[in-house]
């Protein structure tokens, strides 16, 4: 995390950006990057990967590489820089996760990797395509209990895709947005049905959670998802 914060005030173009970012002026934001050139498309790549350290609401550099870049020139980059923020993530996970959790989760440590390991594909693509948990802390763990890399990474683009397609898409229309695009409707429809889900999930996982304290950790194939 110090290296990462070096990292910001290291490189000027970088501080600036984030310090846009951290006031909510995405007008300039977006004006300063499209002046950088082919520069603007290292710093918002450097945004994302970012991410792995120093959290942020991803939507914001998903929808201003749309907004500069257009639908398929953001996609391609937001596509690229999640996945190099995921592989961080999850590489410091690999690193540094597993000690530092077994100490704060003790025996519950080996349970929760046989949950990873039983929720296998499907736990990964789930927690990718509803985000319950920060977009990092999915890689730490998945690190940390040893997932097969290959297998993080692809079910990592898979399940991050729907909704990295439809805030692309919506920031690239920003500046020609029409209420009569179906499009713009059908994304939109995407993003609430995710935070539909999203609220589904949580309210899962709370139950379930109160189920382990009055009973004991509940590991069953049924709460796996949470």
């Amino acid at each position: 995390m110090l290296l990462g914060v070096a990292v910001i005030f290291v490189v000027p173009e970088l501080r600036h950006c984030v310090n846009l970012v951290l006031h909510g002026e995405f007008t300039r934001l977006r004006e300063y990057i499209q002046s950088l050139g082919a520069g603007g498309v290292a710093l918002l790549l450097g945004l994302m990967v970012l991410h792995a350290i120093v959290f942020y609401p991803s939507e914001i550099a998903t929808t201003t590489a749309g907004w500069v870049y257009g639908f398929w020139g953001g996609l391609a980059i937001a596509v690229v820089g999640w996945l190099l923020a995921a592989m961080l993530s999850f590489a410091l996970g690999r690193a540094l996760g597993g000690p530092l959790l077994r100490r704060l989760l003790g025996d519950r440590f080996g349970a929760l990797e046989q949950a990873m390991e039983r929720g296998g594909v499907s736990l990964l693509i789930s927690g990718r395509l509803i985000p319950v948990v920060p977009f990092a802390l999915l890689g730490y763990v998945a690190g940390a209990t040893r997932v097969n890399p290959w297998r993080f990474a692809w079910t990592s683009v898979v399940g991050y895709l729907p909704l990295t397609v439809a805030v692309t898409y919506l920031g690239s229309q920003a500046q020609t947005f029409s209420a009569g695009d179906p499009l713009v409707w059908t994304f939109a429809a995407v993003l609430l049905a995710l935070i539909v889900g999203q609220r589904v999930v949580r309210s899962r996982h709370a139950r379930a959670r109160r189920a382990a304290a009055s009973g004991g950790l509940d590991l069953t194939p049924q709460n796996k998802h949470c």
